[in-house]
């Protein structure tokens, strides 16, 4: 049994160390199990010793965010445990810089994973990214995010967003109404992060002058996008052909970022991915940058993450079952 103390400096970092009803020691302790006990300002952990040391280093990482202005929640205090388990917590100071944008009512918007960090800082350095991963990982919130403060700087003079129009499991010739209101509620998730970056009536203005376009991929063909910041949303659900059309719209001082997850691909039977295709022809083109995320940088509720280990365990399964029948 070892035993170490912390020292919290401030009441106020020793509330928000503990959380509501001291859910993030609950958390460290059924992580590491170890006993962690307050005594005034100190803290006492007592447990195995590498446990107790694993346990130190999340509550000091946790007491830099606290320090550096940071919210504790159930996400940033589960990532921290993750890099603590992966002796990765050094990195942990890098996630407190700038917000890269504001949102329309005031909330700074930050990456929260080293992965999203990583995917932010390749907008910035390259013409084209990719950002590949499951659902939550923030792909697609991150580059309106990009895409908001190049505008606003004026670095680019519009903003396009883009997604394919693929029917999952639905049939577009359903939906009530003409074109555009069949294929909006493909296009709703783009709506939505522009609509909390600028404000519905902001954005409504840019929309009717032409500075923000939301469209479906089709309406992209035939046209050269210059001094634009485009995002591709749902490129899995593209063809080759759409994607290499998509690409080939990159016009002079613009930028373009492509997201998908190629473990959600809703394109009928036999019908290849253009998202999975480009990844190998383009891996070693200058100037475009790839980002892969995992669950670990899932940043919506916790099931989210166990739902999409639970799939790729189950994914493992199916292919060595499939391995074994081959042979």
């Amino acid at each position: 049994m070892t035993e170490q103390i912390i020292t919290i400096d401030a009441m106020e970092q020793a509330v928000s160390l503990f959380g509501s009803f001291d859910e993030n020691i609950r958390m460290i302790e059924r992580e590491f199990g170890v006993s962690i006990v307050s005594r005034g300002s100190d803290l006492k952990i007592m447990g195995d010793a590498e446990a107790v040391s694993k346990a130190v280093r999340t509550i000091n990482s946790l007491l830099v965010l606290i320090g550096k202005g940071e919210a504790l929640t159930d996400q940033n205090v589960r990532y921290v445990l993750s890099l603590v388990n992966e002796g990765n917590e050094d990195k942990i100071s890098s996630m407190t810089n700038d917000s890269i944008c504001i949102t329309a009512k005031g909330r700074p918007v930050k990456p929260k994973t080293l992965g999203q960090k990583k995917y932010t800082q390749a907008i910035d350095d390259h013409t084209i990214t990719f950002g590949v991963g499951p659902a939550g990982t923030g792909k697609t919130y991150l580059a309106v995010a990009m895409a908001v403060t190049a505008f606003r700087a004026k670095q680019v003079s519009r903003i396009i967003l883009t997604r394919p129009a693929v029917e999952a499991g639905e049939k577009l010739g359903f939906l009530p109404g003409d074109l555009q209101s069949k294929v909006d509620p493909y296009l709703r998730p783009l709506y939505d992060a522009l609509f909390d970056m600028l404000g519905a009536e902001n954005f409504q203005n840019y929309q009717e002058r032409g500075a923000i376009e939301v469209a479906p991929l089709a309406y992209m063909r035939g046209r050269t996008l210059d001094d634009s910041f485009i995002i591709l949303d749902e490129a899995q659900n593209t063809t080759p052909e759409q994607m290499k059309m998509f690409l080939t719209r990159l016009g002079f001082r613009s930028k373009m970022v492509v997201t998908g997850d190629i473990t959600q691909i809703d394109l009928p039977d036999g019908k290849k991915s253009g998202l999975k295709t480009v990844l190998n022809i383009l891996k070693d083109v200058d100037d475009i940058e790839i980002i892969k995320f995992t669950q670990k940088d899932v940043v919506r509720h916790r099931l989210v993450q166990d739902i999409i280990k639970a799939y790729e365990k189950y994914d493992e399964k199916q292919m060595k079952k499939r391995k074994g029948e081959d042979k």
